[in-house]
């Protein structure tokens, strides 16, 4: 078994500044949005790739729009496959973000984040805005802990894609979604 964990090293003005640890998550690719219970929030994610100047991955910058309207930025980093990431995350301005944005042309996921509390879990369901793509995704504090999928969603399930690198945002960004036959044609632009 192993356990999510997070270690915070530093604050400022009583914010976070950096986050480090595990990240435990399962994703599932939907067949649509499904309907959702009426109590949950929704943030509005954009994010982009930064790379390094050998063309490998860097890390990702994101901006959350959240339902009050607030906004936050973060340079985030992840290591790893599958259901154990590695992650670190750092709070950095605005300014420093869109500095940093026009970098990210060609590498960008833009997407609406609905976030339902289900018993001791958050499930995040993501509706990508520039192709036809619902994902679901829960973090675990455990490899090895039991859940229940919501009745709301298990109807809207294809299949997992937890081990789906695919799947992945930064995948995602450079390719848009693989073809899956269960999947609506994306919309044609212009």
């Amino acid at each position: 078994m192993v356990k999510s964990f997070w270690k915070v090293s530093g604050k400022v003005s009583g914010k976070v500044v950096v986050k480090e640890g595990l990240e435990i998550e399962r994703v599932w690719l939907l067949r649509g949005l499904p309907k959702l219970p009426a109590v949950h929030a929704i943030w509005q994610l954009d994010q982009g790739y930064l790379l390094c100047d050998d063309g490998s991955p860097m890390g990702r910058i994101r901006r959350t729009v959240l339902p009050d309207a607030c906004e936050q930025f973060h340079l985030n980093h992840k290591t790893g496959t599958g259901l154990v990431r590695q992650e670190s995350e750092t709070q950095i301005s605005a300014v420093s973000f869109n500095q940093q944005w026009p970098a990210t042309i060609g590498r960008r996921v833009c997407k609406k984040r609905h976030r339902i509390p289900a018993e001791d879990l958050v499930w995040e369901i993501d509706e990508f805005a520039d192709f036809s793509l619902v994902l679901a995704e829960v973090e675990l504090p455990t490899t090895d802990h039991h859940f229940e999928i919501p009745k709301w969603l298990a109807p809207w399930i294809l299949q997992e894609v937890t081990l789906d690198s695919r799947y992945r945002n930064y995948n995602l960004a450079l390719q848009g979604p693989p073809p899956f036959s269960g999947l609506p044609p994306a919309p044609k632009s212009g």
